[in-house]
């Protein structure tokens, strides 16, 4: 059975501070891989890893005080509880700078703040 977490029930923090209004928090892990050859062979024998990258996005009903005051060149730690009932996961997302902030409003709707964001690395953690 899959675990589904709600969003109503979760959390986002940055520098352990909770943000409120948090619409999305969306991150993505990119591995740089090179297949590995034998010689006068067409099939693969092996793979080399080389740099991870991390990056993702945080979108957040008008706007995220605890991040808009983030010097440029400062680091920050962004977490997300994610819960349903008893379950638990907390995702971790270490060394994070801020890349992009863009902001957008339609009419009839509320302004929404989306930070793009790169991290050294990402732990989850089942608890």
């Amino acid at each position: 059975m899959p675990t589904i977490f709600a969003a109503n029930e979760s959390r986002v923090l940055v520098n352990g501070n909770p943000i409120e209004g948090v619409r999305t928090l969306a991150y993505r892990r990119a591995q740089a891989r090179e297949s590995v050859y034998a010689v006068g062979s067409a099939e693969r024998i092996g793979v080399v890893s080389g740099n991870a990258v991390f990056e993702g996005q945080l979108r957040v009903a008008s706007t995220a005080q605890a991040l808009d005051e983030i010097p440029a060149d400062t680091s920050f730690q962004i977490s997300a509880v994610l819960s349903h009932a008893d379950l638990r996961m907390t995702v971790t997302l270490d060394e994070c700078y801020l890349q992009e902030k863009s902001f957008d409003m339609s009419v009839g709707g509320h302004g929404e703040s989306v930070y793009s964001f790169t991290a050294t690395r990402a732990r989850e953690e089942r608890g």
